[in-house]
């Protein structure tokens, strides 16, 4: 039964027409004892603020260099945060110990700033770049041409031969899965095809020495009508264990039923963070969920990580699509028995779909060195 569902699953998503798409890319370097003495000699000297002027000549070089090639939101970020970012109709960041939160509107936010601290050191630099307009997918190989150029540019104008640049591309959309029974009844079909495949009809080239992540988070809330499900005993000394064994059995259900192998559920307030890794991982590092896969391995498994002592607002479900067939470089199916499966489990879990939202991020990444 389930490899007849496999076989007829379509090999197109069919994405609700309100979805909101991202596109940011990162260009991280290692700040170098060189670079610092190029751009400010005089780091060596003791004061309280010695590499502030270094940050301030690498960030106008980098702010001209935006404005020579039209990059609308270019951020200077030298403070060793991780950045991320999301869509919101309102412009605002906000930080963390770990990490900086962008929340813009690519159709109408421009944003041009710088993060460090001019007493410290960062470890690396990052560039961040937002991506602008209205149609961000259908231009997406466009603004990564013109970062690859700009960086480029950079590298050369810097003149050192030892600076290596790693470029990562991040997209995503994003989307409620009950946004039909919530009014929405327009919806765009999508075959989700390879980054590297959608570039090159678009003549731009992705290195062959490249890494790519394809995967989607789900987002499920912890409503009041889920958490009353479960028998919660307050005395306990694990009291929150009967609602994530819940979550945890309606999740598993689904995804034998559906055929998905590679998923992870976090209920543990920490923040999921996915990367590329030879050998599958999973650690902490404060406020992150390290989560290292192999997309070459298509059974990695299915995994539960909560902590029975908190209630979480919210639980995080992460399923990595294995890599691309060569005859098959899509994931419009992978996608489909993601929503089927979550259909399932919400089901199970008695989730009002005209009422709940249950959000769906599809993400996409590259990463090379330049």
């Amino acid at each position: 039964m389930s490899i007849i569902r496999k076989r007829s699953a379509a090999h197109k998503a069919y994405i609700p027409s309100n979805a909101r798409d991202n596109q940011y890319a990162i260009a991280q370097f290692t700040l170098s004892n060189e670079l610092l003495n190029q751009l400010s000699p005089q780091w060596k000297i003791q004061n309280t603020q010695k590499y502030l002027p270094f940050y301030q000549q690498l960030s106008k070089r980098f702010f001209d260099l935006c404005h020579r090639f039209e990059i609308d939101n270019g951020i200077f970020i030298a403070n060793d945060k991780l950045p991320r970012v999301r869509y919101s109709n309102e412009i605002h960041q906000w930080q963390t110990n770990q990490q900086i939160l962008f929340y813009y509107n690519p159709c109408t936010d421009k944003l041009t700033k710088s993060f460090f601290d001019g007493e410290v050191r960062a470890k690396k630099i990052n560039l961040l770049f937002l991506a602008s307009g209205d149609d961000i997918r259908l231009n997406a190989a466009t603004f990564h041409n013109k970062l690859n150029q700009l960086l480029k540019i950079f590298i050369d104008e810097l003149s050192l031969d030892s600076l290596t640049i790693r470029l990562k591309d991040h997209q995503h959309l994003t989307y409620d899965l009950f946004a039909r029974k919530k009014g929405v009844s327009e919806s765009v079909a999508h075959k989700l095809r390879q980054v590297k495949t959608r570039y090159a009809s678009q003549n731009f080239k992705v290195p062959a020495n490249h890494d790519e992540m394809t995967y989607a988070i789900v987002t499920i809330p912890v409503t009041n009508d889920l958490f009353d499900l479960a028998d919660i005993d307050p005395e306990s000394c694990d009291p929150y264990n009967p609602l994530y064994t819940m979550i945890t059995d309606a999740f598993s259900l689904a995804c034998k039923h559906y055929n998905l192998s590679n998923g992870t559920l976090i209920a543990n307030g920490l923040v999921p963070i996915v990367r590329h890794s030879i050998d599958e991982s999973i650690s902490t590092v404060g406020e992150f969920q390290l989560l290292g896969f192999n997309p070459k391995n298509a059974q990695c498994g299915l995994l539960s990580k909560w902590d029975a002592n908190q209630l979480v607002e919210q639980v995080q479900i992460i399923f990595v699509a294995p890599q691309g067939e060569k005859n098959e470089p899509t994931y419009g199916r992978f996608l489909n028995h993601i929503e089927q499966a979550m259909r399932l489990m919400t089901t199970e879990l008695k989730f009002f779909p005209e009422r709940d939202q249950i959000t769906v991020r599809f993400h996409q990444h590259i990463s090379y060195n330049l």
